[in-house]
């Protein structure tokens, strides 16, 4: 695996050369060192890798090009390309131009190794910084977790396994969990979540952890947990179930970013929810065209089965509500329609808070977690129109269908709430340096960087 360790005088170095300094590094070079970089036709492009033998043959020194606009994916492919040992960077020494570097060097390790058993040998990064080694290692282990969870198979990543997690991630953190399991919903007025989950052989779950001081300014974090998704009795074809364990992308971003702010003691009341369920076939299955219950009374006709997402989400985003948070943001990967409008690298941002929103793209562009804002636009509420109920969960058109998943939630929450919607797709579908195919754990880094700024670094921010 690969890891950061403290400064070491006997680790290689490894020279950071910008594509616009090449020159100036080469010509800093031995003739020897020179003549093997041409050779090798070192061209400092991002990632590209040049390792320099000694005379005996061992490796000497290496130097990597790095792209200074997006630097995160530099240093990824390290993992893979050099031989295990201990190396030290050369050529950057600000914490804030280390940071995005180390982070994806280390993520450049991750590997989904619970069934295979196959991951990069040790390579290391001797850092000096102990609170920059820590400060990386914290976004990475959040990052590594988010991505576990979508990896994971459904048979070993339900319900039950998903609230054990964020039970541990509590534990860990010093935080209060609950979870309110099955008929219990019923009982605490979820009765949304209980509707959608209520087939399946694994019961549906609200998950709840809170930490903080109790004087801090309060957020709350939401996260869509179907652990799996048939489609219900709308049942999807078997092209369209095939990635369905990655259904609870949202609630892995959500926790992830939960332990990455209780890790580094953002001074926030944090609050997390998570409704979780398998979305399957049986006799207790909820049907199309039933008319359902919401913990904020708004009735529901159901169109679809198959956009179970949004109800479920709608009984957590009103609870949320119920405690005037500050801010809430929820996660979901909850349409096709955004992926067709965005692809699979852009998650699509909705708020009606433009500072909000404003703020949560600049922390996109700052750590390379690209967010793209997408309309609320209220005209197409029409589309979610019944005639016998106070909304149907599935738009009349299959235009803008992000958008009408985006106003469905937006009835749950209270007018005057700080709201932010991400629909992301947690999922890479091919595999590039850093980027396995496989979980992703898109915007978790874009709305830490948000956060961090919002109560560390701008307290006037604050509403």
């Amino acid at each position: 695996m690969t890891q950061l360790v403290p400064a070491d005088s006997a680790a290689i170095a490894i020279d950071l050369v910008q594509r616009d300094a090449l020159a100036r590094w080469r010509d800093a070079q031995p003739q020897r060192v020179q003549n093997w970089a041409a050779s090798q036709r070192f061209e400092a492009s991002a990632g590209q890798l040049l390792c320099v033998p000694g005379e005996d043959g061992k490796l000497l020194s290496a130097a990597v090009g790095v792209d200074v606009r997006n630097p995160i994916w530099s240093l990824a492919l390290l993992a893979d390309a050099l031989p295990p040992g201990r190396y030290v960077l050369r050529g950057v020494d600000d914490a804030a131009e280390l940071e995005p570097l180390l982070i994806g060097f280390l993520i450049g390790g991750y590997r989904f190794s619970r069934y295979s058993g196959k991951a990069p040998e040790g390579v290391e990064l001797a850092v000096a910084d102990a609170a920059l080694r820590e400060r990386v290692s914290d976004v990475v282990a959040a990052w590594s977790l988010a991505r576990d969870l979508v990896n994971t198979p459904t048979e070993d990543m339900g319900p039950v396994q998903l609230a054990e997690i964020a039970s541990e991630v509590a534990k860990r953190h010093h935080a209060t969990f609950r979870v309110v399991i099955g008929d219990e919903l019923l009982d605490q007025n979820f009765p949304a979540i209980h509707a959608v989950g209520r087939a399946s052989h694994r019961a549906p779950r609200l998950i709840e952890i809170d930490w903080g001081d109790a004087d801090d300014p309060a957020i709350t974090l939401v996260g869509k947990g179907v652990c799996f998704d048939t489609g219900g009795l709308n049942m999807k074809g078997g092209d369209g179930m095939a990635l369905m364990k990655k259904d609870m992308g949202g609630a892995a971003v959500a926790l992830g970013l939960a332990q990455l702010v209780m890790a580094r003691k953002l001074p926030v009341r944090l609050k997390v929810l998570i409704p979780t369920v398998e979305n399957a076939l049986g006799p207790d299955a909820y049907r199309p065209g039933e008319v359902i219950n919401t913990r904020s009374g708004l009735r529901v006709e159901v169109g679809n089965t198959d956009a179970e997402g949004r109800i479920i989400l709608g009984d957590a985003l009103a609870y949320a509500g119920e405690f005037n948070p500050e801010l809430v943001i929820d996660f979901a990967t909850l349409t096709g329609a955004a992926r067709v409008a965005l692809g699979p690298d852009l998650p699509a941002l909705f708020s009606d808070d433009d500072k909000l929103a404003d703020g949560l793209l600049a922390g996109g562009r700052n750590v390379s977690d690209p967010l793209w804002r997408m309309p609320l636009w209220d005209d197409y509420l029409l589309d979610l129109a019944s005639p016998i109920a106070d909304l149907n969960n599935a738009g009349s058109s299959r235009m803008g269908g992000a958008i009408t998943a985006a106003l469905y939630l937006k009835r749950f929450v209270p007018a005057q709430q700080s709201w932010a919607h991400i629909d992301t797709f947690c999922w890479n579908a091919k595999p590039r340096p850093g980027r396995p195919q496989g979980g992703e754990a898109q915007s978790l880094r874009a709305t830490f960087s948000y956060l961090e700024w919002r109560y560390c670094e701008q307290p006037e921010q604050r509403r």
